[in-house]
């Protein structure tokens, strides 16, 4: 599946920075940019009725061990901002990629990824393929993750 994307398994969130969420120089500070990406993978897997509560009761966490941003403008109180989630990998983990865009102009602020592995519960045990509720959820076969 790497290169390719499901328009499936995309979504789009709009939200506009508040005051709380500037730094010093009056832009949005780093940190919450990590905010940004929660909200819009949260809408993304609430389509699927598998967001993280969830996630929880099919028995199975999801953490993160892997996130990367790539600032590329900064985004400014009151600006109306698309976060926009696509789930690019569903096979051994889920992978995220996310773009924030300035929805006046379009132009990109924020290009990142986050990789999620599935972890079972009760035990804790890592889990090396992403277990089979994942797809029933997205629609999706392993196999077509190749």
């Amino acid at each position: 599946m790497p290169g390719r994307e499901d328009p499936r398994l995309v979504h789009e969130t709009e939200l506009s920075p508040a005051f709380h969420d500037l730094d010093p120089m009056h832009i949005v500070w780093h940190g919450r940019y990590v905010q940004y990406l929660e909200i819009a993978r949260s809408a993304l897997m609430q389509r699927f009725d598998y967001d993280y509560p969830q996630m929880k009761a099919s028995g199975y966490a999801w953490p993160i061990v892997d996130l990367h941003l790539k600032y590329v403008r900064p985004a400014e109180y009151g600006m109306k901002l698309i976060v926009r989630a696509a789930i690019t990998e569903y096979e051994n983990r889920l992978k995220v990629d996310y773009r924030i865009r300035d929805a006046a102009s379009g132009k990109v602020l924020t290009k990142g990824h986050t990789i999620q592995v599935a972890v079972r519960w009760e035990t804790g045990e890592l889990q090396f393929v992403c277990p089979p509720v994942l797809w029933e959820r997205l629609g999706v076969k392993p196999e077509d993750a190749a």
